[in-house]
């Protein structure tokens, strides 16, 4: 029995991969030259594959014709190998029919296989470049106006306008405003100072009381010495 069984199973092997190749099918198709693709010179070395492209594949010609032979029943996708051009992507069905056995279809990358779209497009196939691949970016030139946009340059240009104004600004200042205007900026060098020689309390009670509690608190420290000296002399 197991001596008949093995026969069998190899002629039924052998049966069905004649019906897979008499099933197969050639697909035939052809690159038209266009403005972004001209020629095949442009095009370069470039691949027709079918799925991955491990099993089925056809290389492009000179004419722009490619052929994938031998491809048996079954859905596949349909897709251009080039290095500097982009193609769409079609949908492949092979059928096991005489009349047409290959229909294409439009396909958009991540939509699922069913159901089949009911565009059919014209066999042979026909495809043409979408786009050029663009690896080298030239460096931007120069720009004077983007640089002027830049928060950084605005902000020099800010201060260097302001270093050459003010002198200006305080020539043409009222006698009344120019004095307020420089006893606010020895308040805020005292309240500076007082906060550099680390006596905090003096600079915090200068900043909340506009600087005038730092000279009391200046006099404050000043009149225990005279009493002490007072003191002293008493009681000699």
């Amino acid at each position: 029995m197991v001596s008949l069984s093995l026969p069998r199973t190899a002629l039924s092997l052998v049966f069905l991969w004649i019906v897979g190749a008499l099933a197969a099918v050639d697909i035939k198709g052809r690159v038209l030259w266009n403005d972004v693709c001209a020629n095949a010179t442009a095009l370069g070395r470039a691949k027709v594959v079918l799925d991955s492209g491990s099993e089925h594949a056809g290389t492009v010609t000179q004419s722009g014709r490619f052929l994938i032979p031998n491809v048996p029943v079954g859905t596949y996708i349909l897709s251009v190998i080039s290095h500097d051009y982009t193609f769409d992507q079609l949908r492949i069905d092979v059928l096991d029919s005489e009349s047409s056995p290959v229909e294409v279809r439009p396909y958009i990358v991540g939509t699922p296989l069913d159901p089949p779209s009911t565009v059919l497009l014209p066999y042979p196939i026909t495809l043409s470049a979408k786009d050029k691949f663009v690896y080298f970016s030239p460096p931007e030139s120069f720009n004077i106006v983007g640089m002027l946009t830049n928060p950084m340059a605005m902000m020099m240009v800010f201060g260097a306008v302001m270093m050459f104004t003010t002198p200006y600004l305080m020539k043409n200042l009222d006698p009344e405003a120019l004095e307020e205007l420089k006893e606010q900026q020895s308040r805020v060098a005292g309240v500076q100072s007082a906060f550099a020689s680390g006596d905090l309390k003096s600079g915090v009670s200068a900043i909340m009381s506009g600087g005038e509690p730092s000279e009391n608190v200046s006099n404050n420290a000043r009149t225990p010495q005279k009493s002490s000296k007072g003191s002293k002399r008493g009681k000699r």
